[in-house]
């Protein structure tokens, strides 16, 4: 356990716990620590579900009555990869020239570091009778299925009475500079796999046969050559890709029986994954007419596109960036998925967090100058916060 709280040393400790999805790996075992010697009270909850790893998650709460703000995200990383490839141990937490390495040190160590950091800091100046609640909701599995982790702590945490007025989730939100951006908002998430059936035979007797190749063609044509949305004033259109076309054929003078393909659509607030599925269920049977015969398996989603719509919280810590960095931030909805759509059902949620340039690849690594940034942002957000 550090026994310095600075954001470096936080992050190198962090850091230096192997928590490979869904391995705990001590991560949550030192903020549990660190947390309660402050005077939070923190819980331990571990949830199941078949077929899944049991996750160890952590909730912490100091204070009492609102408004109570939330700190969110994630100990669990990547696996690293070759560790031969990268340049200090990916759980060394090394620093030279001023980079801090290690798998996790900005998605999402270094982010947890500087909550951690500002939250403790606040609390010994203001003490604990501030005029609210500061918590922390840190799950083990975001980077893994997500089905034991922010989800199952949410609902956990609502059954006991715990009701969040805003929360800002920590995941890495910067494209370059500490500053430039600011999720409000992610895309939806919808994959499904479609299948082009034919008749196996010899390709010497195609009459004997049904190729479902050019079938598969043409359906893949009438998805991706439309757009779904123009786009609306928040988010980038909808977009549909095209991951993987197989007919899994080892023979050269064979026509396939059937022909595979799987398509994943980010998809913005326009859309549901229900009137999504319904518009791709539609293009292919206009595609299709009588001449290809095919079926459709849309894969369930928890991944909804939702919008934080930019309000006072979202002023006040655009306006805590710009005091700490000089820079506007941009509101944006681009990326992927975080947990963010599940923390949207219980308050509103905006993400900032480190530069993501890194994140995922060998040699992960975070600007020491921009942990101490980054903290001192958050440690504006609260004290903003607090005396609204």
């Amino acid at each position: 356990m550090p026994t310095d709280l600075a954001p470096l040393a936080l992050a190198q400790a962090l850091i230096r716990c192997p928590s490979v999805t869904p391995a705990e790996g001590g991560a949550l075992d030192l903020l549990q620590r660190v947390l309660e010697e402050a005077g939070f009270r923190v819980e331990r909850p571990v949830f199941s579900e078949p077929g899944t790893p049991d996750i160890e998650n952590l909730y912490a709460r100091i204070g009492s009555g609102a408004p109570y703000l939330l700190f969110a995200g994630h100990t669990d990383v990547v696996p690293p990869g070759a560790v031969e490839a990268w340049r200090h141990g990916p759980f060394a937490g090394s620093v030279e020239d001023g980079l801090l390495y290690g798998r996790g040190a900005v998605d999402m160590k270094g982010g947890i570091a500087c909550m951690l950091a500002s939250a403790l800091d606040f609390v010994r100046r203001d003490g604990p009778d501030f005029g609210g609640s500061i918590g922390f909701l840190i799950t083990g599995d975001e980077e893994g299925p997500a089905i034991n982790g922010t989800v199952k702590l949410l609902d956990w945490a609502r059954a006991r009475g715990e009701r969040f007025d805003h929360c800002l989730l920590g995941e890495p939100t910067n494209p370059s500079r500490l500053g430039e951006m600011i999720k409000i908002g992610r895309r939806g998430s919808l994959t499904g796999k479609l299948t082009v059936h034919g008749r196996q035979g010899h390709v010497a007797y195609p009459h004997r046969a049904e190729n479902p190749i050019p079938g598969m063609l043409r359906l893949a044509s009438a998805l991706a050559t439309e757009p779904l949305d123009g786009g609306t004033a928040h988010f980038d259109a909808s977009n549909l890709e095209f991951t993987t076309i197989d007919v899994g054929n080892p023979a050269t003078n064979v026509i396939p029986a059937d022909a595979r393909a799987v398509f994943n659509i980010r998809f913005n607030e326009g859309w549901s994954a229900e009137t999504l599925g319904a518009e791709i269920r539609r293009r292919l049977e206009r595609a299709a007419g009588n001449a290809v015969r095919f079926s459709l398996d849309l894969q369930p989603s928890n991944a909804p596109a939702f919008l934080t719509r930019p309000d006072a919280f979202v002023d006040l810590v655009a306006e805590a960036i710009r005091a700490e960095t000089g820079l506007t931030p941009k509101l944006s909805t681009t990326g992927g998925t975080s947990d963010a759509r599940f923390i949207k059902d219980a308050c509103p949620v905006i993400e900032f967090g480190l530069v993501g340039e890194t994140m995922h690849q060998t040699d992960e690594c975070v600007a020491v100058a921009d942990l101490e940034r980054l903290t001192a942002i958050y440690g504006r957000v609260l004290d903003a916060y607090f005396a609204a």
